[in-house]
């Protein structure tokens, strides 16, 4: 918005927007009318490709001045837009189009109303938000960053991403993943590493999976880390190390009734801490602005439901606020 005093600069939107996720029709509808209610210039228009989920696209439309920018597609849409609005002031508006949807679910957004989506781009809110930074050393000895929003994994979860089809996912949903975690889980086998929160001494431990967290709320409203806030400078960390299938149920239960249904009432959470002790054998939670991760053997890597690649060590820290989100005006 102008202060008094400023010169009227006309707001212009970009969406930029994955072809193959949307129903761009029907998406240029419910934007031009909310940029028009608003009193918004015509917006521009960017497509995603195979080859560059959405960078340059972002890049474009910054350099025309945009003044919001609606990501259009699914988490590696959303992902891409927000790597390059990271520490610009440019607000990230989200039209989720995917599977999961991550952090769209996470900050409460509307899932399946374009116009509602589009609505909220043009009258919302800024709320500054912190993004997940992975510097990671790849199988071949490179050294890559990467921006997280909502998770990022090695090991096992990482497994089940590169498992799970592409085909399900279009007719399934989220639950695609559950058909390739009863595939992966039965032949995973642990790994050793040596992890380090914050800078203080290393720790060894033989885990399935460790997960690294900016927001905790995962598809099917599953609260697999309760604690996690998008705002506050931390990251949430969970070390998986079950042992067989009572201990993948033991993960189960924690997420489902403890996190999901115990935690709402006072006496729930008395039930949870006395079992506190034996959850923590087979998941164990911890918090801290950075962590440093060295592993043994290299092992698969993913980021908000994305594949990449494998990796043998990696860091990952929390940019506090890095991020402006458009949120709906009442928020």
């Amino acid at each position: 918005m102008n202060t008094p005093g400023q010169t009227e600069r006309a707001l212009r939107a970009a969406v930029v927007y994955n072809p193959i996720k949307v129903d761009l029709a029907r998406l240029r509808v419910s934007v031009a009318g909310a940029a028009s209610a608003a009193g918004w210039d015509e917006s521009l228009w960017f497509p995603t490709s195979l080859a560059d989920p959405g960078y340059e696209a972002t890049r474009l439309a910054v350099d025309q001045g945009a003044s919001v920018v609606l990501a259009a597609g699914g988490d590696g849409t959303v992902r891409a837009v927000a790597e390059v609005l990271r520490l610009t002031g440019i607000a990230l508006a989200i039209v989720p189009a995917g599977t999961g949807n991550l952090l769209a679910r996470n900050l409460r957004l509307p899932l399946s109303s374009l116009d509602e989506s589009a609505t909220i781009a043009f009258t919302g809110t800024d709320k500054a938000v912190d993004v997940g930074v992975a510097s990671v050393t790849t199988e071949s000895g490179a050294a890559v960053e990467h921006v997280f929003l909502v998770m990022a994994g090695i090991g096992l979860d990482a497994r089940m991403i590169a498992s799970t089809s592409a085909d399900l996912k279009k007719r399934m949903g989220w639950l695609a993943y559950v058909d390739a975690g009863a595939r992966v889980i039965p032949t995973a086998k642990p790994f050793r590493i040596r992890y380090s929160v914050e800078g203080r001494t290393d720790r060894p431990a033989h885990v399935s999976t460790i997960l690294v967290a900016n927001c905790g709320l995962l598809p099917g409203n599953m609260q697999f880390l309760p604690d996690a806030r998008v705002d506050d400078g931390i990251l949430d960390i969970a070390v998986l190390q079950p042992k067989g299938f009572l201990g993948w149920l033991t993960i189960w239960r924690r997420v489902t009734w403890e996190n999901g249904v115990l935690r709402r009432s006072a006496a729930g959470r008395r039930i949870i801490d006395r079992t506190e002790s034996s959850n923590e054998r087979v998941m164990t939670t911890l918090r801290g602005a950075g962590i440093r991760i060295v592993l043994e053997q290299p092992q698969e890597f993913e980021i908000d439901g994305d594949e990449f690649g494998t990796v043998r060590a990696a860091s990952f820290r929390a940019d506090p606020g890095a991020l402006t989100v458009r949120m709906p005006a009442d928020a």
